[in-house]
This record gives C-alpha cells, structure tokens and sequence, in this order.
C-alpha cells in the first residue's frame, strides 16, 4: 500500500532511540525526508546511520542536539529541517522522559518540572515552530506520543501519568484549532513497550530480585500491566508502524483520535 509519504519532511523530537528511531526509521523507508533531534550525541552517529540505511532516498538525515523544550532550541531544530528541505510536512512529538518512578510523596518538585518540561514543554515548542510551515501549504499531520500510563495512571510516577494525559489532551485540542488549516493532529497511546528508556527499571528490578531480565519482564507484566491480552511487552516498531499510518495520506480523514497501542490493555471502550 502507498501511504504517500514519499518526499515529505518529517521531524521526529527524541528520534535517536526507542519508539522515536523506529519511527524515524519507518519514514525513511516510506520515503520521507527525516530530521531527528536528541539531548546528546550518545548513539546520534550509529542513528545517523540506521536512518541513512533504511531510507529510500538514500540519504542521512538532519541530526539536532539540543533540548528543544527550549523554544529557541526548538526553532533551530525546526530551522535546520527547512534548510534542508524546504519546509515540514510531518511532526512526531516524541521526546520525553520517566524520570522517577516513585510514588507521589518521593516526587519532588524539580522532578515534576523535568518531567512536564521533556514530555510536554517539547511538544508545544516544537509545534509552535513547525505550525507557520504547515499553515502555509495547508498541509501537515502532527501526532503526539502519549502513554497508557496517561489513561488509566499508574499508583507510581504520578508526574509522568499526568505529562501524558497533558499530551494526549494537548493533541485532541489541537486537532479543533488547526483543522481548518488541512493539518490533522492524533495521538498513540503505547502500553509497556520494550525501549532503552524501561530497560533500566527493569534491570534494577531484576538485581533488586535477583532474576534475570526475562523474569523481571514477567514480574512487571503480572504486576503493573496484568490486562495486557497479548502477555507480552511491545516493540518499538509496533508503536511506530501507527504512528506512519496517521502521518500518512490513508489517514487524511482522521483528526483528534487517540490510538491505543497497547496490546488490549486499557480494558474499556470510551478512552
């Protein structure tokens, strides 16, 4: 199937790992021109890399580095992008953090501003920059990277639930203020998915336990995600098969919607 995609720009925030680089991996494949940014340069030139290898165009895409819930950081990811390639047809807003997975009287205030500033300040950056762009060809597909955690919250990491709930509802709102402009906005919902941002809580939990990694996923699944139908965690490249999907032209009359991504586990019909 086309998913006519092919020569479009696509910006990825958090696109060196995870659930960001399997989506910035995707679109390559589909053609599209990829911009990734991240925090530092820890794994930027193998991402280069991998992009570069997956991609049609046979290209490297523009790698950032910098915090772009910084508005000016921000601006210059997106600057960097439009220099390249003229404009931004699709943004995937994908970065933010755990940060600590304590339960509400061990979250301290500094970490609930790091925690809103990685998964929700980047997101309202990064759009700002991109918006003029995609108002100006009256084309653009933005989707927000939520999490289960921020449909039914977990009873730890109270201020990640939140960040997430922020985005998802960010998303819907935005999807009303920009219809008009032929930009279609949505958001995915992931449940636990396997990436290098879960890999360390699960070791810890592993050497707290002394199991090894392949207990301690069990023992997660059992204890926080128990109504997983398929009994298993996901992989990155599921979450970002979705995302390509509502980025692209077989998605053109879907704006607003939350897609779950989350093997059967938000056990309820209306979120």
């Amino acid at each position: 199937m086309d998913l006519g995609l092919h020569g479009k720009v696509a910006l990825v925030t958090g696109g060196t790992r995870g659930i960001g680089k399997a989506t910035a991996l995707a679109l390559a494949a589909e053609g599209c021109h990829v911009a990734v940014c991240g925090l530092s340069d820890d794994g930027l030139a193998r991402t280069v890399e991998d992009i570069r290898a997956a991609s049609t165009l046979n290209e490297a895409p523009v790698a950032f580095v910098g915090d772009v819930a910084d508005p000016a950081t921000a601006a210059g990811f997106v600057a960097a992008a439009v220099e390249a390639y003229g404009t931004v047809h699709v943004l995937v807003n994908n970065a933010g953090t755990i940060g600590n997975t304590g339960p509400f009287e061990e979250v301290s205030d500094a970490d609930w501003d790091a925690t809103l500033r990685s998964c929700l300040y980047t997101a309202v950056a990064v759009t700002r920059a991109a918006l003029p762009h995609m108002r100006r060809q009256r084309w653009g597909r933005i989707v927000n990277v939520g999490s289960e955690s921020g449909v039914q919250p977990d009873p730890f990491m109270p201020q990640y639930n939140v960040s997430k709930a922020a985005v998802m509802n960010l998303a819907k709102s935005w999807s009303k203020a920009f219809a008009r402009d032929g930009i279609l906005v949505n958001s995915v919902a992931p449940a636990a998915i396997l990436t290098p941002m879960v890999e360390p809580l699960l070791r810890a939990q592993a050497d707290a336990k002394g199991i090894n990694m392949q207990a301690a996923e069990r023992a997660f699944l059992a204890e926080n995600r128990p109504n997983i139908l398929l009994d298993r965690f996901g992989r990155p490249d599921e979450v970002a098969a979705a995302i390509t999907f509502l980025v692209s032209e077989r998605a053109s009359f879907i704006t607003g919607a939350n897609l779950r991504v989350d093997g059967g586990s938000v056990a309820s019909v209306a979120t």
